[in-house]
């Protein structure tokens, strides 16, 4: 397994770390003639970058991409896309006094305990800085997707313990998400979300909260079965970013308290009232009818394979470790020691992991449709 490259045709491999020089990523198996330019990865990166205020960070960069190979005039060549993004507002002094201590609910101790050694400062490939390669690689995907009319949206659906309206509630709105720091896509939560996320941030605490995202316009049929599985790879993709802990699909872990009866999603012809179309009937076999559901508890997955009604997940992230709360810890010698985080950190994790989000779903999605064209004749 390597453990920096994700994919299978559609590769990303990402490299850097959160004080050097410089991250960035190199996307691979791209088909050529993809209309891509330097804004399609610099709208993404605007999103994820830091400085944004409300949960995050105070360091402020401008994370400027330079595209140093694959892409000419305007469209992908089919050949290795290298997107590089040079660090320059690093503080690495403020991590000085962590060199020789390890910080808790952080991969300091086992990174060590596996290679011998860290570098310190700011985490390194462990930081959440890494996730900008990510997201380089998945604005790629994305100009992929929109050749397929597929979309892929994800916003703050809980943070600080305040829950916002979702899918289905009138009060939900997609535009809000990007109008407020904490991209919940409901005015009034993200007030209150934000004033319980300041006064964390006064008490040097942190928060957790969730992100949920939405992707419509699969045709049906996506995914691979037994170990290839449209979920089990969106849960892989979300679980490997760091601070996410869980995800549910669909109706989740309430369906473990359901019966049969009240979760199944009944399947009705296309067009019946208040039914869930299923997209991409025109590109069924002739012997197959379409089909439209009454519900989509199911989170548009079955056997692992998209329905063709909305794919809906939701992925829980811890609170940010990084607290300048005293905590109890040792050092490198073994010895017992207290430690307080100081530096420049998210409060909130969530806002800043939407665009993450949206980048794995992305890329897992690219990934399956390249894959999917060799499905049947």
């Amino acid at each position: 397994m390597a453990g920096n490259t994700f994919g299978t045709l559609f590769t990303a491999t990402t490299f850097g770390e959160s004080h050097g020089p410089a991250l960035g990523c190199v996307v691979d198996g791209c088909p050529a003639g993809l209309p891509l330019d330097q804004e399609d990865i610099e709208r993404e990166l605007r999103r994820r970058r830091p400085g944004g205020g409300g949960a995050g960070t105070t360091r402020r960069e401008a994370d400027t991409p330079e595209i140093l190979s694959g892409v000419y005039g305007g469209k992908t060549l089919g050949t290795p896309i290298a997107v590089l993004v040079r660090n320059t507002s690093q503080k690495s002094a403020d991590y000085e006094n962590l060199k020789d201590t390890y910080r808790p609910g952080h991969a300091d101790w086992p990174w060590e305990a596996k290679y011998g050694f860290r570098d310190h400062r700011g985490g390194g490939r462990s930081s959440g800085r890494e996730t900008l390669g990510r997201v380089a690689a998945g604005a790629v995907a994305k100009a992929l997707l929109r050749q397929y009319n597929v979309s892929v949206f994800a916003w703050t659906s809980s943070a600080g313990g305040i829950h916002a309206p979702g899918p289905g509630d009138p009060r939900f709105d997609r535009a809000e998400a990007e109008n407020n720091p904490l991209r919940i896509p409901h005015g009034e939560s993200a007030a209150r979300a934000a004033e319980a996320i300041a006064a964390l941030r006064e008490s040097g605490d942190s928060a957790g909260g969730t992100v949920s995202c939405m992707i419509e316009g699969l045709s049906p049929g996506l995914g691979m079965p037994v170990f290839g599985k449209l979920d089990g790879l969106l849960a892989g993709a979300m679980l490997s970013i760091g601070a996410a802990k869980g995800i549910e699909f669909g109706a989740g872990f309430s369906a473990a308290s359901g019966k049969g009866s009240d979760q199944n999603d009944g399947i009705v012809p296309p067009g019946t009232d208040g039914s869930v179309p299923a997209a991409g009937g025109s590109g069924l076999p002739p012997d197959v009818p379409g089909a439209a559901f009454i519900s989509n508890r199911a989170g548009g997955i079955l056997g692992g394979l998209s329905t063709g009604a909305p794919v809906e997940f939701t992925v829980a992230f811890k609170p940010i470790p990084s607290i300048s709360l005293p905590q109890k810890t040792i050092t490198r010698g073994g010895a017992p020691a207290d430690i307080a985080v100081g530096g420049r950190h998210d409060v909130c994790v969530c806002p800043r992991a939407v665009p993450v989000v949206e980048a794995m779903a992305a890329l897992v999605l690219a990934d399956l449709i390249l894959i999917s064209r060799s499905d049947r004749l």
